[in-house]
C-alpha cells in the first residue's frame, strides 16, 4: 500500500508524479528544484540559494510526512555543473548533525526549468 504525500509548502509538481511517496516504513521524495511553492518562480540567484531552496522544500515535504532530515537515509544530488559541489555540499551539510545519509552526487547535462540543482531523498518514517 501507498500513501501520496502532498503539500502546499512545496511546489507543485511539474508533471504526472507526486511530491512523494510513503510506503511500509519509507518515504521517497521526488527531486526537489529551486522553485518557489508560493509563485512558483525558480529561485536563481547562485548555486548556495538555489540548494538552501531545494532543501527547503524537501524540509516542508518531510515535515507533512511526519519526518525529518535526520531520518534520511539515501540522497541523490544532480548538477549541472561539478565545479559547484563545493557550495551545494556546504548547504546541503548544514541541514545534517551526525549520522549522515548515502548519497551520490552526479554531473548532468541540464536540468528541469533550467536549474542548477536537483535533490531527491529517501526517508524514514519518525
Amino acid at each position: 500500500m501507498k500513501t501520496i504525500i502532498n503539500t502546499n509548502n512545496a511546489p507543485a509538481p511539474i508533471g504526472p508524479y507526486s511530491q512523494a511517496v510513503a510506503t511500509g516504513n519509507l518515504i521517497f521524495i521526488s527531486g526537489q528544484i529551486p522553485m518557489d511553492a508560493a509563485t512558483g518562480e525558480i529561485i536563481s540567484s547562485d548555486v548556495k540559494a538555489e540548494t538552501k531552496k531545494v532543501m527547503e522544500n524537501i524540509e516542508a515535504i518531510l515535515t507533512e510526512a511526519g519526518s525529518g532530515f535526520d531520518q534520511i537515509i539515501k540522497s541523490s544530488i544532480f548538477l549541472t555543473d561539478m565545479q559547484s559541489f563545493a557550495q551545494v555540499n556546504e548547504v546541503y551539510g548544514s541541514y545534517f548533525t551526525a549520522n549522515f545519509p548515502a548519497r551520490e552526487t552526479v554531473q548532468v547535462s541540464a536540468l528541469p526549468k533550467g536549474v542548477n540543482v536537483e535533490i531527491s531523498v529517501i526517508a524514514l518514517k519518525s
